[in-house]
């Protein structure tokens, strides 16, 4: 199962295992690592590259409809740059994402991820206490374990031209040249 795949990854690097410690006791609570973080990972190690966490941003989600601040997320960003200044952090309160992209209410994170540009990105993991590991994956894991890019549902219907921007503008051909890029 691909989900128990990703979390065997996930366990066997130990950088990637600090953040999802730090995040869980320092980002609000029941947040996520999502999106670049763990799809470089995995395709980084389709070539054989030793995975850079400093390479990317570290984006982390949460959700609050009690706090849509984006104070909040600022403040957060700053306890975790204190806390592990080598990473760029950026939180996100899912809650409030759907004003920006014109979508009713989400739920949750895992429908809040289901309108994000990619389905590979739209993966969020957190740790809990104890250890264990969770996975939210709305497309499931299949694209991101096959190098498979394409855009989300929700990104057809809204505007192809966001997927097709982010794919010139993050590289990630020449960086993965690979890489599967699917329109459907």
């Amino acid at each position: 199962m691909s989900t128990d795949r990703l979390r065997e990854i996930l366990l066997a690097d130990p950088t990637v295992m600090q953040i999802l410690e730090v995040v869980r006791d320092r980002a609000p609570q029941g947040a996520y690592v999502s999106a670049g973080l763990i799809r470089n990972l995995i395709w980084d190690r389709h070539y054989g590259r030793t995975p850079d966490c400093a390479r990317t941003d570290v984006d982390v989600v949460y959700f609050d409809r009690q706090d849509l601040r984006p104070e909040t997320e600022a403040r957060f960003e700053g306890v975790l740059t204190r806390t592990m200044p080598r990473y760029v952090w950026q939180v996100r309160n899912q809650a409030r994402m759907h004003m920006s992209a014109g979508d009713r209410r989400y739920a949750d994170v895992a429908e809040a991820l289901s309108h994000w540009p990619e389905t590979a990105t739209a993966v969020a993991v957190r740790q809990h206490k104890g250890g264990a590991l969770e996975v939210v994956a709305p497309f499931g894991l299949d694209d991101l374990f096959d190098h498979v890019l394409r855009p989300t549902p929700a990104i057809l219907k809204r505007d192809v031209g966001i997927f097709q921007r982010r794919l010139q503008e993050k590289g990630w051909l020449s960086r993965w040249p690979e890489l599967k890029v699917r329109l459907s």
